[in-house]
Formats: structure tokens, C-alpha cells, sequence
């Protein structure tokens, strides 16, 4: 029963970790931009989380041909642990979860983005473009933990409003 829980917010929460990440890469070119030599990173996001998820052997959601992330696989239950059961309506208790998923860190190959206009000591970093990029990232962030939580609500919702 965990493991079918855990499998419903698993892609939500692999998009939210490589949009995280993402924006690792870009606020970290900001704080660089005026390093010499410093070279702007990226990811392509899309291709990032298809990747991520051909390795786990996932899916998107409701996606039947679609790849999955590494952490969006289930978490696996196995036998071990026991739990007393207090009332007759509760579970057995049986289960424990360990985790089944891969890396956390993997989500594809970092790139370096082509400058639309060179700088002399070899910077790479065009300001504007890490700052649109970083609010458009945000942006996506926040709507995908919006809809998380929205996912979330509508479970304990089902799950409270049977008593």
C-alpha cells in the first residue's frame, strides 16, 4: 500500500528535484558572471527528466510510453519490521521500505550554452538570459510543488472523509 502511495507523487517529486537542481546550475552562473573564463551551465529539462526516467524504468504520469526518473520508482517493501496493532481495523504492520530508486544527482549532462556575444576574458554568462531563465525556472518549481500539495490535499481529503 506505501510503495502504490509513494508511486503517486514519485514524478511530481523527481520534476521538483531536477528543477531544484536546475536551479543550482543557474544561480551559480549568476554568482559567477564575472569570473574569467567561467563557462555558463545548463540542463534541458525535458530531456533531463526523460532521461532520468528511461533509467528507473518509471512512468510519467498516466504516460504509457514515456520514460521515468531514477528517484520516481516506488520505494520497495519488504518483510522485516513489526508494528503492534492496537485496534482490529488496523494493518498488519509487516512492511518496511527501503529505498529501490537510483541517484539523486543524475539528471543528464550538464551543458555549456553557446554566448550570443563573447566576452573578451571568456566568460560565457549573459546576465539576462541567467535571470530570465532562473524566474521562468522558479516559476515552474512553484507551480509543480502547487500541484503536489493539491495532490496531497485530495488524498487526505479521501482518507479523512471515510470516518
Amino acid at each position: 500500500m506505501l510503495d502504490k502511495l509513494d508511486a503517486e507523487f514519485a514524478f511530481g517529486r523527481q520534476a521538483l528535484d531536477v528543477r531544484a537542481y536546475r536551479q543550482e546550475l543557474l544561480s551559480s552562473n549568476i554568482a559567477n558572471s564575472d569570473t574569467p573564463g567561467y563557462k555558463a551551465r545548463d540542463i534541458d529539462f525535458s530531456s533531463a527528466l526523460a532521461g532520468a526516467l528511461k533509467k528507473s524504468g518509471g512512468t510519467a504520469q498516466g504516460a504509457s510510453n514515456s520514460s521515468t526518473l531514477a528517484m520516481a520508482q516506488p520505494a520497495g517493501v519488504t518483510s522485516g519490521m513489526s508494528m503492534v496493532s492496537t485496534q482490529p481495523g488496523h494493518l498488519p504492520g509487516k512492511q518496511t521500505l527501503q529505498a529501490t530508486g537510483g541517484p539523486t544527482d543524475d539528471f543528464g549532462t550538464v551543458g555549456y550554452r553557446i554566448p550570443a556575444q563573447p566576452s573578451l576574458d571568456g566568460n560565457t554568462v549573459d546576465l539576462d538570459t541567467e535571470r530570465v531563465n532562473f524566474a521562468d525556472n522558479s516559476l515552474h518549481f512553484e507551480s509543480g510543488m502547487t500541484v503536489l500539495s493539491q495532490q496531497i490535499k485530495t488524498m487526505l481529503s479521501a482518507i479523512t472523509s471515510g470516518t
